[in-house]
């Protein structure tokens, strides 16, 4: 079959289509024919040698899929054809992927695969960025960075929707300030430019945030440290910069701030959090109350240039490859 892997680390260019064998599956796993991968942030992070674990080589990328059962192990509750999506730990850039049973989501009738895919990695990050780490009460003020990306896109209308007071967008360009108004946000500012900070503050009515969810590092985790009000909470959820950032503990006492690093396998590994987080967002997807914004559908061989336009900050919403 198909793939895209990496044998060593560094720029999107490492990335290259190779055939491999097709996976064979165990008992409590599923064969599933992809015909829709989410590339997530997390995958630059694996391609640099930069992710939170380490990085076997060579690699394949790729943690969220959806497709079509292909074969199944004993005791499956899937029939060949059925359509689901799921997250694995890799090799999602492919023709063909074996998962874990259990991990599988079926796909409502109503949502096609690429739009499916936006939903398991992104989705459940969001929620649990915002609810389970951020913990967010009604009429609280959040700072959402990336506001226009598949996580922030998905966070301000989960922050709309669960009663936020305000909520403050950051983005990099004009098109994504203007999507994140769309979602819901009440504010958007231009994180590229001089004085964001202060215009964070002055949207807050000078007060400061008690939430923030931020995912790139460096500068930007430091501004937002200064933008946050007494008890407030930032979630850092990544380091896309690829500058991580200084923490220094003495300057969160005076506000009682709280820093909280994520990472959605933690989650995965709890089934009350993870199951009854799934279910409220198909839920919301069901009736409407949350939009899944796909950015740009892409062949597989064309992994590198998404690799490379993600990283460039010029893209919006979710990126999906198909094989």
């Amino acid at each position: 079959m198909r793939a895209i892997q990496f044998k060593q680390y560094g720029g999107p260019s490492v990335l290259e289509e190779v055939d491999v064998e097709r996976p064979f599956i165990e008992e409590d796993e599923t064969l599933i024919k992809v015909t829709a991968i989410g590339v997530n942030y997390a995958d630059t992070a694996r391609r640099e040698g930069a992710y939170v674990v380490p990085t076997p080589l060579p690699f394949i990328p790729g943690a969220e899929v959806a497709g079509i059962v292909e074969e199944t192990g004993e005791d499956s509750r899937f029939k060949k054809g059925d359509r689901v999506v799921t997250l694995v730990g890799e090799g999602g850039y492919a023709e063909y992927v074996a998962a874990k049973t259990q991990t599988l989501i079926p796909i409502p009738d109503h949502i096609d695969e690429q739009t499916a895919v936006s939903l398991p990695l992104q989705g459940l990050t969001a929620y649990h960025i915002l609810l389970t780490m951020g913990r967010m009460e009604k009429g609280e003020t959040v700072l959402i960075h990336a506001a226009a990306g598949g996580v922030g896109s998905l966070a301000v209308q989960l922050a709309k929707h669960y009663g936020a007071g305000t909520i403050i967008a950051t983005a990099s360009s004009n098109e994504k300030l203007a999507l994140a108004k769309e979602l819901g946000a009440d504010y958007a500012i231009n994180y590229t430019e001089e004085h964001w900070r202060e215009a964070v503050l002055e949207a807050s009515q000078g007060r400061g945030v008690d939430v923030a969810l931020e995912m790139a590092g460096g500068d930007v985790f430091n501004e937002t440290i200064k933008c946050m009000r007494s008890f407030g909470r930032v979630v850092t959820y990544g380091v896309a910069s690829g500058e991580p950032p200084t923490l220094h503990a003495a300057g969160l006492m005076n506000r009682n701030l709280s820093v909280i690093g994520f990472f959605l396998p933690q989650i995965m590994k709890k089934p009350v959090l993870f199951e009854k987080s799934l279910q409220d967002l198909l839920l919301l997807v069901k009736n409407g109350d949350l939009k899944l914004t796909v950015g740009g559908v892409y062949g597989l061989e064309k992994a590198a240039h998404v690799h490379e336009i993600m990283q460039a900050r010029k893209t919006k919403g979710k990126l999906v490859l198909t094989p």
